[in-house]
């Protein structure tokens, strides 16, 4: 059902510490994902799915937004890129507001997804990804 979700931290070094211990404490793993941000999940083999957790800004923040006083945001699992593109109409038809129109997104190889703002202004996407290829 999810695929991701994530939140924005002032102090990486805090909440890495804070992450590490309880991703150990409930049997899960924590995975540097850049200089500023890592990712909260089962292990690598099963990285789907996972929180993320960073100080940078995400790009479909909304204005006035800031680490702990932010809108949510949640990643739903499309089987499909057309089923990306439905989640995409419906959320329009139904009072929603494009935040990101349905299509591949950079830095994420075979990853497709749309965003949409519900009525309270909470980032909410539908992606697919394509299978890694098998060697």
């Amino acid at each position: 059902m999810f695929d991701h979700t994530g939140i924005v931290v002032s102090d990486l070094a805090n909440a890495r510490r804070f992450y590490d211990a309880i991703a150990r404490a409930l049997g899960l793993s924590t995975a540097a994902n850049g200089a500023q941000s890592f990712l909260l999940g089962k292990s690598k083999v099963e990285a789907i799915p996972y929180l993320w957790i960073g100080t940078l800004r995400p790009s479909y923040w909304a204005e006035g937004a800031r680490a702990g006083l932010n809108q949510m945001h949640v990643a739903f699992v499309a089987a499909s890129r057309e089923m990306v593109h439905a989640f995409h109409e419906a959320g329009i038809a139904a009072g929603g507001r494009d935040n990101g129109e349905p299509g591949p997104r950079e830095g994420a190889a075979g990853y497709y997804g749309a965003f949409l703002l519900d009525p309270d202004g909470n980032n909410i996407e539908a992606c697919f990804r394509e299978p890694f290829p098998q060697s």
